[in-house]
């Protein structure tokens, strides 16, 4: 082989070497670039976990905090349902026990009449009136003649000797009560019976 050939053939190889390098110096910063994406997305995605850790907590945190709020509301609700039905009750029951209180007027002038020998037709028919007004309305008598005393609607200004009747019968009505919606608007003022000690000793 001729110098000027050998020397061709060095170049040639030289050249291929450099072209070697410089395949080999190519590849190790890509390398290098690629180690850099996977860290970056590992942290990437370990920033997204803790925001939606962090982003749940907030939500359940929020939902509890709402549940509270609506159970306060209806609470609240409730409350002021409550208020304003027992305020019209006790206006009404109020207006019923004045209304009553007339009644009874009429009831007493009826009977003085009637006492006086004084036709009472009008005054009857006055009355019927208002006692279907009061049954429209749910207004009912409590009973208590021959009842046992009941303090929930009875009450009691006497007390006779009886040794015919259990303790506590009532004897008498003084004042009818009523009655209404379950609520008593007044109780009735009545007389009760009591056995004497001797007739208690007797029955033992």
């Amino acid at each position: 082989m001729s110098e000027e050939n050998e020397k061709k053939f060095s170049e040639a190889e030289k050249q291929v070497v450099d072209e070697n390098l410089n395949e080999v110096n190519k590849t190790e910063p890509i390398a290098e670039k690629g180690d850099s994406d996977i860290d970056s997305n590992d942290s990437t995605q370990s920033k997204l976990k803790e925001k939606l850790d962090s982003t749940i907590q907030n939500l359940a945190s929020c939902e509890e905090k709402l549940k509270r709020s609506l159970a306060d509301f209806q609470n609240l609700q409730k409350k002021t349902h409550s208020d304003i039905q027992n305020g019209v009750n006790a206006k009404i029951d109020q207006f019923m026990k004045n209304f009553l209180s007339i009644y009874d007027d009429f009831n007493r002038a009826k009977k003085a009449m009637i006492d006086e020998n004084v036709n009472v037709t009008g005054l009857e028919s006055v009355l019927k009136n208002v006692d279907s007004l009061l049954s429209e309305y749910d207004v009912t008598p409590i009973n208590a003649l021959g009842e046992i005393f009941d303090p929930n609607v009875h009450e009691a200004v006497s007390i006779v000797e009886d040794p015919t009747l259990d303790d506590g019968t009532i004897t008498k009505e003084i004042r009818k009560g009523y009655i209404s919606q379950n609520r008593v608007i007044r109780p009735t003022i009545v007389e009760i019976s009591k056995k004497s000690n001797l007739d208690k000793s007797s029955s033992e």
